[in-house]
């Protein structure tokens, strides 16, 4: 990962080329003779990387020289972090009086001298570093699909294993099997393209050549080829192989100099051969995102029926042939658990006890195959080792235990590792930061993903390209590695967005493995070294113990991550603040932390800090130091003031401040508390995500100086009142980019005028909690609407007929009286997209329409105390695609009369899939009693 560190280095060098206008000459061309010399080495570094990451290259001199180059990236960064850092003390913000200057010039004449003694270190190890790159003779790389050949001749390829596995020892292929064999047969005369694809080792290859093969498959086509394409290849390569391939199932001699054609001479050659025939071509792991576009030209449509069968890890692969071609997608998932327990049983006792395994064996082997995570390649690679163990439960222990330090060195286990570590090797650089970061995380960890992709872009992973902002390049990084099958989605929102995602286990052990190597970071949970050794750039803690303050030695940490709940933490960050000048990550979330201390702003470059779920009731005056700050994540915590200061923050983007009380009794206006705000808001220029501020406290001015905040894409107010209105008017028009809008009134009788002037153009989520009365005449005309939520509105008119004809919307709510009548009524027609309907605390109501043609794509239906609501709407058995009912405290004879063995409407909902009923029993906010009907014979 060289080539990623001199590329943050060199971008750190370009910014500071740019932004430094009064750079001194002399550090002027220092800098630029370094980036000159990273720039004349990038070109190399692809070949240098690919050779110090093979293991079976024994040339230790290149794995040094990859490893000396990479910490003299790590001290450029240091050394442009510290020069910022000095600048900053000579003229910190708002103090321009020269004597102020010269001061700080005097102050910091010895440290400038350091820096610059620095850099001249650094250059001499820079061009000596490039001087024996000439003598290793590193080659300038070429990209995958080139005729570059990265593949080792000395060691077998550990995925030449899969094409020759019998039938019989696998397990758990049914289902896919019977689907792809359907694809193959069935179907359009046109050629089709059938994609499996998934994870290494889930058995793409397996089950793909296993059909393939099968006696079936092959009497229904003229011809077959089977071609292994993997990273490196030549289209030329793969069309000959194609042809060997052909002419091999027939006694006929290959076309006479076939070897020697030209390009079009070959492809014309293979279309004239495919021509009239029904044909069948297997592309065993293609990586290279365009390998459509390089080999249709050879593959004729000749409606036929013929079929190409294709295995990657990456769903882009598959997607880039629907460009030419009909494409089936067959996404391969883990074993289900009876499957992976029938594996393991099958490879580990196949020559004795009659595949059984012993019951005093049974639970040790089933905390083994647990720790598989259900991937058959590393069910496979662990129980060959165990077969060749006694069976006894001394040993199994040991590799239980062991099992982590085994996958590194155990021969049985290197062809999993390096499988796993191939779809790590063929990322570009600029996603291999991106993976490595899920392995700071702890094991099976779901990371929200805007936690994750924030943390990116402070670290400088993430480049904003043309109109598009980081955050949505990052979004993009996200979902290649997933597309890439590399990140698993843990949990996905309303909208089909990821929320919540994480790697597989033993993935994740790859990665740490990786970490270690390239210093990316140090993980210190209970059995670790208590410090950080090298180079290491980032610090991720999972232990509480005092041995903990040790690493903080280390100042050159860019980031450090806290997930141990327990442990005293003052301290530690008393250390940081005084120690860690270039620090850029402090995530701390979910700690015992209860104080900050008030040097906080010494951190100066530090970008994202989350201290949500902590003990934390007061922010320092020192964090309006923080002037690179992007990020402050303060939800959970007990603060309810900012100090003035933190306006002095124009980079800030993201101000996350509130808390929501689930240890106490549910209260409609208490539940949430937001921020209180001092005036200057409208400094905070950046500012894209605020919630929730208390405007009462600032009132109308606080309000209007918001106008100035024009690039907000999410705003949250409470304690609005009557008089705000106008002013809120004003200040959401301005608002051009505004994508969620969250406004709350001071009281529930407190009435509200949002009769905007005009409509945000691109609002997609709106939360009002305020009096209307009569709704808005501009929600109807919200067309990137896709969620809306109403509570307190006391409207008098059915807002259904308003809201029916919404284009994109998604979820509805309404809660607490938002409705002050007795009927809701659902039209035919309307509500065309909704998925969600949430109905809630509706005093009044007491029957509910569903008209045929109505809530089509509705899936989540959920009913919460609405006590005058006695019947089961019957509309709710015209909705197909209903797949789960939530009843939250609904009235008894409601309840009864759906109950599967007497209820008089159990007709109604018998055909959704899972029906739940909670009867909430108190205090606290999650305290319910659940059971559950499943109305279906369908699983949920």
């Amino acid at each position: 990962m060289a080539e990623t560190a001199v590329s943050l280095a060199l971008e750190q060098v370009f910014q500071l080329l740019r932004e430094e206008t009064n750079l001194q000459r002399g550090l002027h061309k220092n800098f630029s003779d370094i980036r000159d010399e990273l720039e004349s080495i990038q070109v190399f570094l692809k070949d240098a990387d690919r050779r110090a990451a093979d293991e079976a290259d024994t040339n230790e001199v290149i794995r040094i020289w990859v490893r000396q180059l990479r910490e003299a990236s790590f001290r450029i960064e240091d050394v442009v972090d510290e020069y910022l850092w000095l600048m900053r003390e000579v003229n910190p913000p708002g103090c321009g009086a020269l004597v102020y200057q010269i001061t700080g010039l005097i102050e910091t004449l010895i440290p400038r001298h350091q820096v610059a003694s620095e850099i001249q270190n650094i250059m001499m190890s820079i061009r000596g570093i490039k001087e024996r790159s000439v003598r290793y003779n590193f080659q300038i790389s070429q990209e995958p699909g080139s005729s570059s050949s990265s593949s080792n001749t000395r060691e077998r390829d550990p995925r030449l294993s899969s094409l020759f596995i019998e039938e019989t020892e696998i397990v758990g292929i049914e289902g896919p099997k019977k689907e792809l064999l359907g694809w193959l047969s069935d179907g359009a005369a046109e050629r089709t393209v059938i994609s499996v694809v998934g994870m290494g080792g889930l058995g793409k290859t397996t089950l793909a050549k296993l059909v393939f093969d099968s006696q079936k498959v092959t009497a229904d086509f003229h011809c077959h080829a089977f071609v292994t394409v993997s990273q490196s290849y030549t289209v030329r390569g793969l069309l000959i192989n194609m042809m060997e391939e052909f002419y091999k199932g027939t006694q006929d001699p290959l076309p006479q100099m076939l070897h020697k054609m030209d390009d079009k001479a070959l492809i014309t050659e293979v279309r004239q051969y495919l021509q009239h025939k029904r044909y069948l071509i297997f592309f065993d792991d293609v990586w290279q995102e365009d390998f459509s576009d390089q080999v249709e030209l050879a593959m004729p449509n000749n409606n036929k029926g013929s079929r190409i069968i294709i295995t990657t890890r990456t769903m882009q692969v598959a997607d880039f042939f629907r460009k030419s071609f009909l494409v089936h997608v067959h996404n391969l998932q883990l074993l289900p658990p009876n499957k992976a327990w029938e594996l393991f049983c099958k490879k580990v006792f196949r020559f004795e006890l009659h595949g059984e395994c012993p019951s005093e064996l049974k639970a040790l082997s089933e905390e083994i195959v647990q720790k598989c995570k259900q991937l058959p390649l590393a069910i496979v690679a662990i129980a060959g080792l165990l077969s060749t163990k006694p069976i006894k439960m001394v040993e199994w222990q040991m590799v239980s235990e062991n099992l982590r330090h085994e996958l590194g060195r155990n021969a049985h286990l290197t062809s999993l590792t390096k499988i796993l570590l191939l779809s790590y090797d063929c990322l570009p650089y600029y996603l291999k930061p991106c993976i490595l970061y899920f392995g700071l995380y702890p094991e099976d960890y779901a990371i929200n993903h805007k936690r994750l992709t924030r943390q990116w872009i402070a670290e400088g992973f993430v480049k904003s390209e043309g109109r598009r902002t980081p955050e949505q390049v990052a979004e993009e990084y996200l979902s290649e590695l997933i597309q890439r099958s590399l990140v698993r989605v843990s949990n996905v929102g309303f909208e089909g967005k990821v929320q919540t995602c994480r790697v597989h286990d033993l993935i994740w052990e790859v990665l740490n493995r990786k970490m270690k190597d390239l210093s990316f970071c140090h993980r210190m949970h209970e059995d670790s070294e208590s410090t950080a050794v090298g180079k290491t750039r980032r610090l991720s803690i999972t232990t509480g113990s005092n041995n903990v303050l040790k690493s903080t030695s280390n100042s050159r940490f860019r980031a450090i991550h806290v997930f141990e709940k327990g442990g005293v933490w003052e301290p530690f960050m008393g250390k940081l603040c005084s120690r860690s000048r270039i620090l850029k990550v402090l995530d701390m979330q979910g700690t015992s932390l209860n104080h900050i201390p008030k040097n906080l702003g010494s951190l100066f470059h530090l970008k994202y800090i989350n201290l949500r779920n902590t003990k934390v009731r007061v922010l320092p005056k020192s964090v309006g130091e923080l002037q690179n700050l992007e990020t402050l994540d303060l939800r959970e915590t007990l603060v309810h003031e900012l100090p003035s200061e933190i306006n002095k923050l124009k980079k800030l983007q993201h101000l996350l401040v509130f808390h929501r009380n689930y240890e106490k009794k549910y209260s409609v206006m208490g539940f949430t508390t937001g921020v209180v705000m001092k005036k200057g808001i409208k400094n905070l220029t950046s500012l894209q995500n605020i919630c929730y501020v208390e405007v009462d406290h600032g009132g109308i001015d606080l309000i209007e100086e918001m106008k100035m905040l024009r690039q907000l894409r999410k705003l949250g107010l409470r304690h609005v009142k009557r008089e705000h209105g106008n002013a809120l008017s004003a200040a959401v028009v301005e608002m051009q980019h505004l994508e969620s809008l969250n406004i709350t009134a001071i009281a529930e009788d407190e009435i509200i005028d949002l009769n905007f002037v005009s409509s945000p153009p691109k609002l997609r989520r709106l939360h009002l909690k305020a009096r209307l009365e009569k709704l808005p005449d501009w929600i109807p005309n919200l067309e990137c609407l896709v969620k809306i939520r109403l509570g307190l509105s006391n409207l008098k008119d059915d807002p259904m007929q308003s809201l029916k004809n919404l284009p994109n919307l998604l979820k509805l709510s309404l809660w607490e009286n938002a409705y002050d009548g007795e009927i809701l009524h659902f039209p035919t027609g309307g509500f065309q997209k909704l998925r969600e309907l949430i109905l809630s605390h509706l005093n009044r109501v007491n029957s509910i329409l569903i008209e045929k043609g109505a809530l089509l794509s509705l899936e989540h239906l959920k009913m919460e105390k609405i006590p005058q609501l006695k019947e089961v709407p019957s509309g709710i058995k015209l909705l197909d695609k209903l797949k789960v009912i939530d009843l939250v405290d609904m009235p008894d004879e409601f309840v009864k009369s759906i109950d599967p063995d007497q209820g008089r409407d159990h007709w109604i909902i018998k055909h959704v899939r899972l029906v739940f009923i909670r009867q909430w029993f108190g205090p606290k906010y999650y305290d319910y009693e659940i059971r559950t009907i499943n109305s279906s014979s369908e699983e949920a």
